[in-house]
């Protein structure tokens, strides 16, 4: 039987599907319903479907046999509802009673509160989530003419049983049994690919549409075949991208001289493009914000000075703001406090083992380098935002934690051409390896560059990671300043990881420059914790320099 994993979100939801011949889980995309059929731009989370629902009213025989628990165990009768992006976009110049743009966060606390209305009729919060369910399920068969019978779901951390029961029962009246529940960072590290072979403090960061939650979970063998972690520490706060944008937003009128308009039409249009503005500024470094508020646009100024000035914003303005509003101080406030608690609960002083990044606003510049200051990169997992939970579900659910992970990035070191003296790197660790390795996975006999004409008296081994996409798909990648590219099979990213103390060893008697006989027999192999081992033995005094010692965690 295919194995499914669901993600609900309170901004979008994800569906995965097991891939038994490549080993993985892959997001099942429903062009008729996702964000971006076309999938241009993956900073738009272009496969996941958002989590809005317009209800429709009963029109014909079909549709009310459908209803039926008999029935809606079996077949899919009729729509009860429009879900995902045709919902957005119906609600574009005017939002109708009958429109929801989430229902997660009622189902969770208020699950028989109203929270839609058609004509006399209302919906409360289960009857719209059970009609968004359905809707995804009819999709799905239709698109993939399989039928959903097994289903693993997410769920936050802090949610109740209720909310567990609630969905548990709603899939059972459409004819799906929920395999399992798995806690959303428990799936995040497994969507991370980690590897359980003790205990782990994980961190994870979850930032989407409308909060920003910090989870210290510790997880371990047990953790897989429950599905849930001991929670040792969480914090939260109600500032995310929707808030950002509005920032954006009320940063634009002020430099215009004007207000943001009352009008909800007016204020969606402008809302919008703030959204697009701030994601562009992601990747690069400005972006031209071309709406205006109607009174801008018929303002006699304008006229007069023969058309709209641009208003750009850039890189830099974005990160004030953000600075200026409090973003960062929130982060650091939030990791603080649940350091603290972690602490009280037996967190070792060096911190979380892993910080895994979760949610589309973890993409904002600033966000990654603080964690990345603050933990070390080697540490911070963050190529995965959109679909790390689902697809974690969806691999603890075929196969668990992997007892033979892989090494995501690629791993090389810095050399220098001897007749030229051209930095170069050499692979050492390509994408894709599994580990544990071999300790001498890698082996070369080397020759230190005596690269300012002196003896060389320090062995020194630059290790860089190099971001490339797999072909035909993209990624992110960040480099050492911190900010964030977009990666395709054609281009990379190579970032050095230890250059400002890359001193490994010392050599005795020193190398002579000019000699260019091999000085050095260097192996490297990965470790079953991921870190990067080296042994160098000295081949001129045959003393061994390094022995199986950890260099570098990779990812």
């Amino acid at each position: 039987m295919a194995v499914w994993s669901i993600d609900v979100g309170t901004t979008n939801t994800g569906l995965c599907r097991w891939d038994p011949e490549q080993e993985r889980a892959t997001l099942v995309v429903l062009p008729e319903i996702c964000r971006d059929p076309r999938g241009d731009d993956p900073l738009q989370a272009p496969g996941v479907v958002p989590s809005a629902t317009h209800m429709v009213e009963e029109q014909d025989v079909w549709t009310r046999l459908g209803r039926l628990p008999f029935v809606s165990r079996r077949v899919f009768w009729g729509r009860h509802a429009i879900i995902g992006r045709p919902a957005v976009e119906r609600n574009l110049t005017r939002i109708h009673p009958a429109f929801v743009p989430g229902f997660k966060a009622h189902l969770q606390h208020q699950a028989l509160r109203p929270i839609a209305r058609v004509g006399k009729t209302t919906y409360t919060a289960r009857d719209v989530a059970r009609a968004f369910l359905r809707e995804l399920l009819a999709e799905v068969e239709r698109v993939t003419d399989e039928r959903i019978r097994e289903i693993t779901v997410t769920a936050p951390v802090d949610a109740y049983e209720g909310y567990r029961a609630e969905l548990r029962a709603l899939f059972k009246e459409l004819g799906v049994k929920v395999d399992r529940f798995v806690d959303e960072p428990v799936a995040a590290a497994a969507g991370y690919g980690l590897s359980v072979r003790g205990r782990r403090n994980v961190l994870v960061v979850d930032m989407g549409g409308g909060t920003t939650d910090l989870a210290l979970i510790e997880i371990d063998a047990r953790s897989v075949e429950s599905g849930t972690g001991r929670v040792l520490a969480k914090a939260g706060r109600a500032v995310a991208g929707d808030l950002v944008d509005r920032w954006v937003l009320h940063e634009v009128c002020d430099e215009l001289g004007t207000r943001v308009p009352d009008d909800p039409f007016w204020e969606r249009l402008l809302l919008d493009e703030a959204r697009w503005v701030k994601e562009q500024i992601f990747l690069k470094d400005s972006e031209p914000f071309h709406m205006r508020p109607p009174g801008e646009l018929a303002s006699a100024e304008a006229a007069r000075m023969g058309g709209l000035r641009e208003l750009v914003v850039t890189r830099e303005r974005l990160v004030s703001l953000l600075e200026r509003r409090g973003l960062y101080a929130m982060l650091a406030e939030c990791t603080d406090e649940v350091l603290e608690r972690g602490r009280a609960e037996g967190l070792s002083a060096d911190g979380p083992d892993d910080v895994l990044m979760v949610g589309g606003s973890t993409l904002l510049p600033g966000v990654f380098p603080y964690f990345e200051q603050r933990f070390g990169r080697d540490r911070v997992r963050a190529w995965q935002p959109f679909q790390a939970v689902v697809s974690g579900a969806c691999t603890l659910s075929a196969r668990g934690f992997a007892p033979s992970d892989y090494i995501v990035h690629e791993y090389a070191i810095v050399i220098y051409d001897q007749a030229t003296g051209e930095r170069k790197t050499t692979t050492i660790i390509p994408a894709g390896t599994r580990f544990p390795t071999k300790p001498d996975l890698w082996r070369r006999h080397l020759v230190p560059t005596c690269a300012l004409g002196e003896p060389e008296r320090i062995f020194k081994l630059v290790i860089c990671e190099i971001g490339r996409a797999p072909e035909k798909e993209r990624s992110f990648g960040w480099d050492e300043a911190g900010q964030l590219h977009k990666l395709d099979a054609q281009g990379s990213l190579v970032v050095p990881l230890n250059e400002a103390n890359p001193a490994l060893g010392f050599l005795d008697p020193p190398h002579q420059p000019g000699d260019r006989t091999p000085r050095l027999d260097v192996r490297f192999g990965v470790d079953e914790d991921r870190w990067l081992v080296a042994t160098v033995v000295d081949l001129k005094s045959n003393k061994v320099l390094m022995n199986g010692e950890p260099v570098v965690r990779l990812l």
